[in-house]
């Protein structure tokens, strides 16, 4: 590590000091292989950023605003608000070094007040995109019971060439939102709309709004409601921001204006929001979660820093270069309640049309149909499976496929035999009594007989029965957290949140070879930490085929394209144009297959293997890919759908028309505006092709369907190199 020279501690001032020190702050340069950035430090004034950099864009922001604010018990804001900016221990924070790492990967300051709160930011990044967070030591002496302590804080600021305007009104807020059967619905709203312009100027020198929009997650479903990743962008600055909180628990983001500027802080769980304080007694310390910020000019330019940030921080995985093609027999299928004699058709099916891995779904473990409140034993059925479980993995082994099976881990059913088995101390508790929801108990993995309960589950399944696959899922949300042990129930939430990070891990050490899917009643906790370490997100629940495409499409903002599995489920009694419509989901992402196959015609089975086949071909171009939206990010009741995912030589383009008005759509492609285009259907080629016409001089391509809707196509499109 390369070292400054420590600076000693300077006497507290307020940020909006306007001494020639902070004028003319000292400043760092600090680069990473695509990517540079600029802070600023001065006696009177915390560390800041002032420039962000990438190879295509870069925003200056000349309304300095500390990179590191915390709240504490007695300690609060400097002017009086409930946002996560302008508080007093962030106004006394002054720069004493920094160091960076002998790659230049990562750069990190240590900052102090007068009297001895040490703060440590750790800033890493790559390609426009930057990971930041902060440890905060308590060298006071004393007690110090933080209530919300900020990862990252910056300026939204304003491109470095563009206009100086109203730093607001130019703003669009992008946000997405999830529910369960209704993920991914992403809106775009002028944020001087959410924000009113109220002349705080006028207030005597109280010189900022004491509001924000202000976004977050309150429990253990991180992606039910609000999303945590979010975005802003300046059409005429050429100036697009995206940020992300990788969090499997509580989560606050907010955007506000401050000094002439907009700013964004993003956060872990917070005493307001989440029950969450942190008491340090001296010398202790708390670190933050971490937080993502990526730039670009334009959405799918900050979309791609984004997807690049998610790609390289990946557990190693050999799935990871080579998504496994999965067969699950789910959804509108069995819908949980497998046996021997319904798997065994579908098995000898799915091998058929070419599947990798068949995961038999819920209700393997219990004798009964209704075994929601008896889950948590995981051991399998007698009765479903007359000659024992182990005859139908070793049929999905005799078609070379791996076998997998549905797992909810961190539930154990009131009805149980493991609820009563287990400690209560192995359960989230709230006054001594175990929490409850939907009939089940939720398992504490800070507990050491919960961590080993779970272990030894996986670790049966595994030598017994050779799982190479597990599906993860997690259908309750276990509420605000547990006072067991912990200073205040959000503390105890995320030290669960960690511990079952941390239980991932262990897992995965001891069995490398498993391929673990991610999933929430659908995509409710789809969280980007989880996502870093497993290898398939299922994006939904949702039934509907018709409905599907939007959560499809909008997948690849919130997860890497990869990871994202649509289920595509097709049925014996759909038409050709119906099957193809749902396929053609799949192929949008990570290719998740389901469906009564085995009672399909010999036709219908050529149509599903020739989606499989594709999803092959597509699998070197979906593991490069960036994505972008053609016609715009899609609406919930859009007649057309489009997404397209960008590989180093061609374009994988997903259509879908729901049927409406129009029977054309209009797709826009501006960096290839210039060049001459090849236009190829990769799926379904058996059934007739839609009329295309593309534009080299307005990189804009026309689509036609050529059938009556619903009806879906996955293209191809191939670059020339530019005409002269």
């Amino acid at each position: 590590m390369s070292n400054t020279a420590i600076n000693p501690l300077r006497p507290q001032r307020t940020p909006e000091s306007t001494s020639a020190a902070t004028a003319n702050p000292e400043i760092i340069e600090w680069s990473a292989p695509g990517l540079s950035l600029s802070f600023g430090h001065s006696e009177a004034m915390p560390l800041h950023l002032l420039a962000f950099a990438a190879p295509n864009v870069s925003a200056a922001f000349p309304a300095p605003l500390p990179l590191v604010e915390i709240l504490a018990v007695g300690r609060g804001h400097t002017l009086a608000s409930g946002r996560l900016v302008q508080t007093s221990v962030g106004a006394a924070l002054r720069y004493l070094s920094h160091e960076t790492d002998e790659q230049q990967q990562s750069i990190r300051f240590r900052l102090g007040t007068p009297d001895g709160i040490l703060a440590e930011l750790t800033v890493s990044g790559q390609d426009g995109a930057i990971r930041a967070s902060v440890t905060v030591t308590n060298g006071t002496g004393r007690s110090l019971a933080l209530t919300a302590v900020a990862s990252l804080v910056s300026p939204l600021g304003t491109a470095a060439s563009g206009p100086s305007t109203d730093s607001t009104a130019d703003w669009l807020l992008i946000e997405g939102a999830n529910e369960w059967l209704g993920e991914g619905r992403w809106t775009q709203t002028p944020l001087r709309g959410l924000l009113p312009g109220v002349h705080h100027a006028l207030t005597g020198g109280r010189t900022t709004p004491r509001s924000g929009v202000v976004r977050t997650a309150d429990g253990t479903w991180s992606t039910a409601g609000a999303l945590p990743t979010a975005g802003a962008v300046s059409r005429s600055r050429g100036l697009a921001w995206l940020w992300e909180i990788p969090r499997n628990g509580p989560w606050r983001w907010e955007v506000g204006e401050h000094l002439g500027d907009c700013y964004l802080a993003l956060s872990g769980p917070t005493d307001r929001d989440h029950q969450w304080m942190q008491i340090l007694a001296p010398d202790e310390s708390f670190t933050t979660v971490p937080a993502l910020l990526c730039v670009g000019r334009d959405l799918p330019e900050a979309a791609a820093a984004l997807t690049s940030w998610r790609r390289q921080a990946r557990r190693a995985h050999p799935d990871n270069a080579r998504p496994s093609i999965v067969f699950n027999d789910y959804m509108n299928t069995l819908n949980g309640d497998p046996s021997t004699e319904k798997l065994l058709p579908l098995i000898d099916a799915a091998a058929a049309v070419g599947a990798e891995i068949y995961c038999i779904d819920a209700g393997w473990y219990s004798d009964s149909t209704d075994w929601w409140d008896g889950v948590g034993a995981w051991t399998p059925s007698v009765t479903r499976f007359p000659n024992g479980l182990g005859e139908v993995i070793a049929a999905i082994r005799s078609h070379a496929m791996v076998p997998g099976l549905w797992l909810e881990p961190e539930v154990v059913g009131v009805n149980s035999p493991a609820a009563t088995a287990l400690p209560d101390e192995a359960f989230l508790r709230r006054g001594g009594i175990r929490v409850e929801e939907d009939r089940r108990h939720h398992l504490d993995l800070r507990h050491p007989a919960a961590r080993a309960h779970l272990d030894r589950a996986v670790d049966r399944l595994v030598a017994e029965f050779g799982i190479g696959y597990f599906k993860f899922d997690y259908n309750i949300d276990g509420g605000p957290g547990t006072d067991r042990d912990a200073p205040s129930v959000g503390a105890g939430l995320l030290g669960h949140n960690r511990a079952h990070l941390a239980w991932i891990d262990g897992v995965l050490q001891r069995h490398p070879h498993l391929i673990l899917e991610n999933c929430a009643s659908g995509g409710l906790r789809a969280a980007g930490d989880l996502l870093a370490r497993m290898h398939v997100q299922s994006t939904s629940d949702q039934q509907d085929p018709l409905l599907y495409p939007p959560i499809a499409a909008s997948a690849p903002l919130s997860m890497l394209p990869e990871t994202a599995a649509n289920w595509a489920y097709p049925q014996p009694e759909m038409s050709p144009e119906e099957c193809a419509f749902t396929l053609a989901t799949g192929l949008a992402g990570r290719f998740y297959l389901s469906g009564h196959l085995n009672r399909m015609s010999t036709a219908q089975l050529a149509l599903v293997r020739e989606a499989v086949d594709a999803a092959r071909a597509l699998r070197p171009i979906l593991v490069e890919a960036v994505p972008s939206w053609p016609i715009g990010l899609p609406g919930w009741d859009d007649r057309w759908i489009a997404s397209a995912l960008h590989g180093p030589t061609h374009i994988v383009l997903s259509l879908w028309d729901r049927g409406g008005d129009s029977g054309k759509a209009i797709l826009r492609f501006p960096a290839l505006a210039g060049r001459p285009i090849s236009v190829d259907t990769v799926f379904p080629r058996s059934l007739p092709a839609w009329e295309t016409q593309w534009n080299p001089e307005t990189g804009t391509l026309t689509v036609r369907s050529t059938v009556s809707a619903p009806t879906a196509r996955t293209l191809i499109l191939t670059p020339s190199a530019p005409t002269a």
